[in-house]
């Protein structure tokens, strides 16, 4: 799968710079690929689709934070470790993204989900995921914890 088939739109952010209404920020990933490549990442041995517990998000920086720089954003398979899908991004937005997450979650500390993630097949939904972590690693592969999204009592 190739990195141009994904398309990422973000939504529900702004309000963390404007000091607006709190509202879960969300992340729909569009792929216009071959859709049985992405279907059998998102399936487990057991022939079920992934849960949400069972995946993990993360960026991966490929330069300075100093920097405009991009990054690398994926989600992978937690029992395996193999990425479900890669996309290059903005490292500023994705922070931005995780920023809007860490607040609404300081806003709203009893919704389970921090952020949601959708995924979609040309368009139409496949699987939805509420999330609670999104680690960021530098450059050379080491987690920036002041950057990530930890909840509290998680352990890495």
């Amino acid at each position: 799968m190739r990195r141009e088939h994904f398309t990422l739109d973000v939504s529900n952010v702004d309000w963390v710079e404007t000091d607006g209404e709190p509202s879960k920020p969300s992340v729909s990933i569009d792929f216009t690929g071959p859709a049985t490549d992405l279907r059998e990442r998102l399936t487990g041995p057991d022939g079920e689709v992934l849960e949400d517990t069972e995946t993990d998000a993360a960026l991966r920086l490929q330069g300075s934070l100093d920097s405009d720089t991009d990054g690398v954003v994926s989600l992978a398979n937690r029992t395996t470790g193999e990425f479900v899908l890669e996309l290059n991004e903005d490292a500023n937005d994705v922070l931005k993204f995780i920023r809007a997450a860490r607040g609404y979650g300081e806003q709203e500390p009893d919704d389970e989900g921090l952020y949601e993630i959708r995924l979609l097949l040309d368009g139409d939904e496949f699987v939805s995921y509420d999330k609670q972590t999104f680690l960021v690693y530098d450059e050379e592969g080491n987690l920036l914890r002041k950057h990530s999204l930890i909840p509290s009592g998680i352990e890495l």
